[in-house]
């Protein structure tokens, strides 16, 4: 069911501007305007603004989901290798967080046990040469 560019964000619950600007990206295509009226978006815009939205939130970038919407009509084995791609990024995020978490609770337990109130481990470690 064809709808106006109105109707068609708030069925996929995004501002008008987000649906021009993924235009301007390439990310869905602007309907044809008729000579006298609306333009109307198909279905599949809906479809394909569902798809931004939920691969957004699974981490992709606009870019990256770009590339995933160009390769819908190409083999699964590209799309499977950005998805592969994108997962080791995650787990090296990941690993760098849980690097991390170690480093503030080894820092709070030093602090924790500090006996000299007049300094503490944790600004002591982030002066430079320590």
């Amino acid at each position: 069911m064809p709808r106006t560019i109105g109707k068609l964000a708030k069925q996929a619950g995004v501002n008008i501007e987000t649906i021009r600007f993924y235009e301007r990206k390439g990310l869905i295509e602007q309907p044809a305007k008729p000579l006298s009226g609306y333009r109307h978006y198909p279905d599949e815009t809906l479809r394909r603004i569902y798809f931004i939205k939920h691969s957004q939130a699974l981490g992709f970038t606009l870019s990256e989901i770009g590339s995933l919407l160009k390769l819908n009509d190409m083999p699964c084995g590209q799309v499977q290798e950005l998805a592969e791609n994108k997962l080791l990024s995650v787990q090296q995020k990941i690993a760098d967080l849980q690097s991390l978490q170690q480093a503030l609770n080894k820092l709070l337990r030093q602090c924790e046990n500090n006996k000299d109130k007049s300094c503490c481990p944790i600004i002591d470690s982030l002066q430079p040469g320590s």
